[in-house]
């Protein structure tokens, strides 16, 4: 029998028809941070990245950080604290659909203890414009949305902005480009632990870029030959 494989998922919430295996509120106080049941997904948008998850890896237990509030904005405590938390759920990987603008020793510290542990870390990375965090740390897999890609599919870009992208449809409105790439990504991934639950982090780097539908970016995409 194989492992049950755990993955982590830090975003706004869940919808109800969602199982989670666990779950946990993490907010800000006055003074300090505090915790909780989950909440009802005030934004939709945690919904719709377990949703773009479960459509590729409807086996894999789900474990939930709830760490937006109703104006969808977090903190580096929030995600790092998440963070901690799921690590001590004994997640094998996280899906971060999130960017925060400023570099956070908590933050960075968080990311480097996940990465030290083998937990390997899907965070999100827009196209265009400034870095965003987690995603530039090291050993945290950069992830946007590519447009020519399918359900099934993902590309490698290999560029300053982004390792790898996947698709961007969903199947309701709801968030798109990077977040929701990150999730597709984060599914594939999963499914891929499914069935391979040894494979290292590096591993599963490799299997990403031998199996992507596309190389590089839009502009001088090669499209990959599948017999």
């Amino acid at each position: 029998m194989k492992p049950e494989l755990r993955i982590g998922v830090i975003d706004s919430g869940h919808a109800p028809h969602q199982r989670v295996a666990a779950g946990r509120r993490f907010f800000l106080l006055a003074q300090g941070l505090g915790e909780g049941e989950l909440q009802q997904d005030a934004l939709g948008h945690g919904s719709a990245i377990i949703e773009a998850i479960e459509q590729r890896a409807p086996d894999a237990q789900l474990y939930l950080a709830q760490v937006f509030d109703q104006r969808g904005v977090t903190s580096a405590a929030q995600v790092s604290a998440a963070l901690y938390w799921l690590l001590e759920q004994d997640v094998r990987l996280i899906n971060l659909s999130l960017g925060l603008r400023q570099d956070r020793d908590s933050l960075r510290a968080a990311c480097a203890e996940a990465v030290a542990r083998g937990v390997l870390l899907c965070a999100s990375s827009p196209a265009q414009g400034e870095p965003v965090f987690p995603a530039r740390y090291p050993g945290v897999l950069r992830v946007t949305g590519d447009a020519r890609c399918s359900a099934q599919q993902w590309s490698w870009l290999n560029t300053a902005q982004a390792d790898f992208a996947a698709c961007v449809r969903a199947a309701r409105p709801g968030p798109s480009g990077a977040s929701l790439g990150c999730a597709a990504l984060s599914g594939h991934i999963a499914a891929y632990l499914k069935t391979q639950p040894g494979a290292s982090n590096l591993q599963v780097r490799q299997w990403l870029q031998e199996q992507a539908a596309y190389q590089g970016p839009e502009r001088r995409s090669v499209p990959c030959n599948r017999s």
